[in-house]
């Protein structure tokens, strides 16, 4: 390579040209770099020698180039052992979750809270590991730090110090959410004009309450104490903030703490927020109806009253949703009548009808104005017939083998289709207990298939609200992938502190994950959590003393957008040591 200057009349320009040979075997030259004007080298190499400083560059990236085409050959000898504890393969994974790290700006968070404590470990490597682990080979901490050493860097932090940096970042955990919030928008716009919430629990491997553990509604049945989380994500899923609350919290009371969280340390305030119905309380309602704030709700029509219960399920006055019209998401003009439709035809098609309605709370006397919208779906029926008659051939099983037992009235289960009688016909008391179909549930429940509510104050049209309503997915996606990919539950540790720093490390963990996910993702094949996480976790490499990383793993359509996502590959033949640290160099920019 060199270096060549193009004169004008008022200035001079420098690049690095390299010569090459073409296809056609004839010898040409291409400019690789423009470094500027002699302003410009001043400002770069400065003012001493910005000529000599340019050179040098030049012929830095020369000896760079001849050094990643130059032939490795590796001698073996069958007949030398190998060294006693040698570690010889290490993981490269990770490189591609440090460079999101750094992107976010956790390294010098970190920096900050070590300036402000002044611990004697570096938080930064401590956390750092904890997330690429947690993504990686997920554990716990003392089994973190174990795996963390199978890293081309590894950790040189001992255990004690991993609990005590959990401690600390506990203290700091609203800050380091808001700081990592704010480095995000550097990255680009963030979808939050829209925001998801929803509340998920986490098991203990413990059976004492204490704390944040406590005994509550278990997602997963289980009789373990639990600890609550309420995640709020943008309409991109990208993770926004958590909170972390006992296991016996009302759900519908953890909304209000954390959207004044966002409030007053993320300076979000005109927001849209989304729930599903478990946490669509009309408190919660009113909080959102003020200021610039809205809400988008699920609204179960069970809870609905009389005479609203029958207007969403007449049949009558309904139109169809048209998500692909010219200007958008539109409505037909035309009504149609459910019983008069077939189907089969319309299976896939969409109905909706609405109305405003007011609501007026029974403790605060205040009233709510909101619109009630309601879709119908042939294919949503036909789900729900078919869950209920698995359910009730279950129940069929329960009565027959008579252990009905204590009946049940959670919505999936069976013995909600069970009733008990203990009375004769004379109702008279009957010592013994008969238990037989519940018909009239069932007649009930089966009104209702087909039918969705929800509830909103936003002006927008209605295929618009439905839309955004039917992004609460990305939400659960995200508890999916903490609880299976992640292996965040059960929680092994005691102290609160480290129980809400768990959960942090999942939170920034997931963070890294989507910010990767999103530029694996951004052309063509969209690839799997699974299939992303897999592939990190099989990027390994064989160290060849004094020459540098053979790869070991497969190279894949996931492994090239990878590496085209992060500006740099590490599936050559060898990655030579002066170009892998090259690498590790780039990731921390």
């Amino acid at each position: 390579m060199n270096l060549i200057v193009s004169k004008s009349k008022n200035s001079a320009t420098y690049y690095v040209q390299k010569s090459f040979r073409s296809e056609t075997g004839k010898t040409t030259t291409k400019v690789v770099e423009r470094l500027g004007t002699l302003k410009e080298l001043i400002a770069r190499f400065g003012e001493e020698d910005p000529l000599g400083a340019a050179r040098k560059y030049v012929a830095e990236l020369t000896a760079a180039e001849k050094e990643s085409r130059r032939k490795i050959i590796i001698e073996y000898n069958p007949s030398i052992l190998i060294k006693k504890d040698d570690q010889r393969i290490f993981n490269g994974g990770y490189l591609f979750l440090q460079k999101a790290y750094h992107e976010l700006g956790l390294d010098k968070i970190c920096k900050k809270i070590e300036k402000k404590h002044k611990n004697e470990y570096d938080l930064n490597e401590i956390l750092s590991m904890l997330l690429y682990a947690r993504v990686l080979h997920p554990g716990s901490k003392r089994s973190s730090l174990e795996d963390a050493r199978r890293f081309i860097e590894q950790p040189k932090a001992d255990i004690h110090q991993v609990y005590r940096a959990l401690s600390l970042l506990a203290k700091e955990m609203d800050d380091i959410q808001a700081a990592v919030y704010r480095n995000s928008l550097k990255l680009g716009k963030r979808s939050d004009s829209v925001i998801y919430y929803d509340c998920t629990n986490y098991y203990f491997e413990s059976e004492e309450e204490s704390g944040l553990r406590q005994y509550g509604h278990s997602k997963e049945n289980r009789p373990n104490p639990i600890v609550q989380m309420g995640l709020f994500t943008d309409k991109d899923g990208i993770p926004l903030a958590f909170c972390v609350n006992p296991g016996n919290t009302a759900e519908t009371t953890t909304l209000k703490p954390l959207e004044d969280k966002l409030r007053e340390k993320f300076g979000i305030s005109k927001v849209v927020v989304c729930t599903d119905g478990g946490l669509a309380s009309y408190e919660n309602r009113l909080n959102d109806h003020v200021g610039e704030r809205a809400f988008i709700t699920v609204q179960s029509l069970k809870k609905l009253e009389g005479h609203l219960q029958d207007w969403a399920l007449q049949a009558t006055g309904w139109r169809l949703v048209d998500f692909k019209g010219k200007n958008g998401p539109e409505l037909s003009e035309k009504e149609y009548d459910l019983t008069q439709l077939d189907p089969q035809e319309y299976a896939d098609a969409l109905f909706c009808r609405e109305r405003w309605i007011k609501t007026r709370l029974s403790k605060t006397g205040e009233e709510l104005e909101q619109r009630l919208i309601v879709t119908f779906s042939f294919k949503y029926r036909g789900y729900l017939r078919h869950a209920r008659e698995k359910q009730i051939a279950k129940a069929k099983e329960i009565i027959d083998k008579g252990a009905a037992g204590k009946l049940g009235k959670s919505q999936n289960d069976p013995k909600r289709f069970i009733k008990q009688e203990s009375c004769t016909e004379d109702g008279e008391f009957a010592g013994i207990k008969a238990f037989s179909l519940n018909q009239e549930m069932i007649d009930q429940e089966a009104r209702f298939d087909g039918f969705y509510g929800i509830c909103t104050d936003l002006d927008d049209t209605a295929p618009e609200i439905i839309k955004v309503n039917g992004g609460r997915w990305i939400i659960e996606d995200c508890f999916r992938i903490t609880k299976t990919e992640f292996e965040a539950r059960p929680v092994f540790l005691q102290r609160d502190d480290r129980i809400k720093a768990h959960f942090l490390t999942c939170f920034l963990a997931l963070l890294l994950y989507k910010y990767l996910e999103k530029k694996v993702n951004r052309g063509g094949r969209r690839f799997s959590p699974a299939e992303i996480i897999d592939t990190l976790q099989d990027m390994n490499f064989i160290a060849v003393s004094g020459e540098g990383y053979v790869p070991t793993y497969t190279r894949t359509d996931v492994t090239n957008n990878l590496h085209g996502s992060a500006g740099f590959r590490t599936d050559t033949q060898i990655v030579s040591k002066q170009t892998m640290k090259k690498i590790i160099k780039s990731t921390k920019n």
